[in-house]
């Protein structure tokens, strides 16, 4: 019996030492698979983050740096799963006119909900609001969503009752689920004053701010029809189409000097942005169609960089290119 377990043992050694000399000799093969392997396709957020690093490399000589910059990347390529990556896009930010998108759907939330009526007045505002970038048209939205009109300052019980009205903005968005925003204040020219100024608090501490996530959340509804009701996305987006062909003179024309740069060499592609800047900030949300069929939100925020005008359609032009190999 012995003799027969050593005769096995040596039988085993021998097996092994076989195995492994002929390992040494044809290289293991990979194990045959069900399906096709590939290199997987890079995520939206690596797209992202490459995208973001890239700008401030190419604008390092302009001191562009991470904290002055934000950046939200909805893919809706297929519009049932959108897929949203972002670089600092929860960062709260001074919106400036960008708010007036969210000053846009909350009127035809009122106009739905019949808590205001719907005016030959109200609609010029609405469109000299988006298509122009009108503050004083802003002004006169503000006072119909709120009831809370500018003036004179109030005693402290009664600004705190006006504040409540002007933060009806806020609450509605609020139940909608958006986070981390503020927009209960008007846009102006020059600055405010009277209660307008109160509201801002002594060193601004509640101006209007925006993320690039939330921002474009709603212009990701918006053209999807999902804001309020088809029917009024529909009118919200006739409100926000730009025409970026030709040249236009004016450097901060929202059709030529924000994403619609980026645009200029894509034959068929379509547009619709609201842009917003002032002597510190640069911004744009973009909704663009490209012929290719690809389709996506881009929310950009620059500060500090207001006559860079080159960063938001850098980031454009990256994101577009870059959409082709994800997947």
């Amino acid at each position: 019996m012995k003799t027969r377990q050593r005769n096995c043992l040596r039988a085993i050694c021998r097996l092994c030492l076989l195995v492994s000399l002929l390992n040494t000799i044809v290289p293991a093969q990979p194990k045959a698979t069900l399906w096709p392997t590939r290199t997987p396709a890079r995520s939206l957020q690596s797209l992202v983050d490459e995208t973001a690093k890239a700008t401030l490399a190419k604008f390092a000589d302009k001191r562009l740096e991470e904290k002055q910059l934000s950046i939200t990347l909805i893919d809706l390529r297929d519009p049932q799963h959108p897929v949203t990556a972002s670089f600092r896009g929860n960062e709260r930010v001074y919106p400036a006119s960008v708010v007036k998108l969210f000053f846009l759907a909350a009127t035809h939330r009122w106009l739905e909900d019949k808590k205001i009526e719907d005016t030959p007045e109200l609609r010029r505002a609405l469109k000299d609001m988006i298509v122009d970038s009108s503050n004083e048209a802003t002004q006169y939205i503000v006072d119909v969503l709120s009831r809370a009109t500018g003036g004179y300052e109030l005693p402290p019980e009664e600004m705190k009752k006006w504040q409540y009205r002007r933060d009806a903005v806020n609450r509605y968005f609020t139940s909608l689920g958006y986070t981390n925003i503020n927009t209960n204040q008007k846009t102006f020219c020059e600055d405010a004053y009277g209660r307008e100024k109160v509201s801002r608090g002594p060193k601004g501490e509640n101006r209007n701010k925006l993320t690039t996530d939330a921002t474009a959340r709603l212009m990701m509804e918006i053209a999807t029809g999902k804001s309020v009701t088809r029917a009024r996305s529909t009118q919200m987006m006739d409100l926000l189409r730009r025409d970026y062909s030709g040249t236009s003179t004016d450097a901060d024309d929202q059709a030529h000097g924000f994403t619609g740069l980026a645009l200029r060499d894509v034959k068929g592609a379509r547009l619709w942005s609201k842009a917003g800047w002032t002597s510190t900030t640069r911004h744009d949300v973009a909704y663009v169609e490209l012929p290719d069929g690809a389709k996506f939100v881009l929310a950009t925020f620059t500060s500090d960089h207001a006559r860079e005008r080159e960063v938001i359609p850098t980031i454009a032009r990256l994101v577009i290119d870059g959409l082709k190999g994800v997947k």
